[in-house]
């Protein structure tokens, strides 16, 4: 009986002294734990210092909820950035669920052996990201949230959609601090960070709500050139033409100062009308519409849209004066040789 108590004590002692060690070597190397079928049960933060990918981006949004067997996989091959819609934080720091996992995975699975790069963007209503931003504790937690999802997932970074940070609500000075610190984690983690962002061609609170110190957090920021009727006076009925996306990207590089390598310019795959009604780029041509052209009149009113030719100069734009263009909505997108992916691909080489 002596022996056997000799030998708990001893057992237990050694359990303590492993206990310990896991503990301190926890403490020592930072360790995010992912789910099975991953590769690996658990990724340790990388070495070395990160090295931001400054090539030419054709990124695209995709609605996470798409299943595979309707997904253009074909157009994977045409784009080097799949953005996952939506995530969407709660007040208190915390993720909500997605409203289908099991078709994000598959889908994220998918584009990576395609060799294209993935994110997920945040979304949510001003009043909350405004909450989270301007408290320490809610704020730090959401970072470690959005990390930890990243890693856990194997996406290559996190996109922010908050329409849009305000000056006049102070979201302008909340939102630095937001971006800083979610920029430096991702950073560690040898991932990326991007914005979603107003065409900025109206002076005011939104435009002043993103500053200097935010644009440098970020990797690359999406220009929203799209959604802007009434902007262009020779075709003010049309949404997003190229005087727009010219007028856009000025306001970005010059007025806020932003890099030219983080510019990304963003193209429609639907089209409006004056009303701003929508119908998306391949429901035009189911129906009709001259792919290479920028009009089609449906039921007694006028849609504008991108075609061919105007997405070719679109691109030809960003090539001169940003550094990649940006796409929504994926499965917007026609299929085959009308593909506007497709033309951004061809013209951007």
């Amino acid at each position: 009986m002596n022996n056997l108590l000799a030998y708990m004590n001893i057992s237990k002692s050694m359990i303590y002294a492993v206990v310990s060690l896991f503990i301190l070597s926890s403490c020592n190397k930072e360790v995010v734990w992912v789910p099975e079928g991953y590769g690996a049960s658990e990724v340790q933060k990388p070495d070395g210092e990160y090295i931001a990918d400054d090539n030419f981006k054709r990124i695209a949004y995709c609605y996470h909820t798409n299943s595979i067997s309707s997904f253009d996989t074909v157009k994977l091959d045409y784009i080097t950035h799949l953005h996952f819609a939506f995530l969407t934080p709660k007040e208190d720091g915390s993720l909500q669920t997605l409203t289908s996992h099991t078709n994000f995975e598959a889908l994220n699975k998918l584009a990576k052996e395609h060799g294209v790069k993935t994110a997920f963007s945040i979304q949510g209503n001003e009043t909350m990201f405004r909450t989270i931003a301007a408290n320490q504790q809610t704020r730090s937690l959401l970072v470690k949230n959005l990390v930890d999802f990243a890693v856990r997932y194997d996406l290559d970074g996190i996109d922010l959609d908050w329409e849009y940070p305000r000056a006049n609500y102070g979201s302008d000075v909340t939102f630095e601090l937001f971006a800083s610190e979610l920029s430096a984690e991702l950073h560690s983690w040898h991932k990326y960070l991007s914005v979603a962002v107003t065409a900025g061609l109206y002076a005011g609170p939104i435009k002043e709500g993103i500053t200097n110190g935010a644009l440098e957090a970020m990797d690359f920021v999406n220009l929203m050139a799209y959604d802007g009727i009434g902007i262009d006076p020779d075709s003010p009925d049309h949404h997003a033409t190229l005087v727009m996306a010219n007028r856009v990207l000025e306001t970005w590089l010059t007025d806020k100062n932003l890099p030219r390598e983080k510019a990304v310019l963003g193209l429609p795959l639907y089209g409006k009308s004056a009303n701003n009604n929508s119908m998306t780029f391949s429901s035009l041509l189911d129906n009709g519409a001259v792919p290479t052209e920028d009009q089609f009149l449906f039921n007694n009113t006028a849609y504008y849209y991108n075609g061919i030719n105007t997405i070719k100069d679109k691109v030809e734009l960003a090539k001169q004066s940003g550094n990649g263009v940006m796409f929504w909505e994926y499965s917007q997108d026609a299929r085959g040789a009308n593909s506007l992916m497709k033309v951004a691909y061809e013209s951007s080489k």
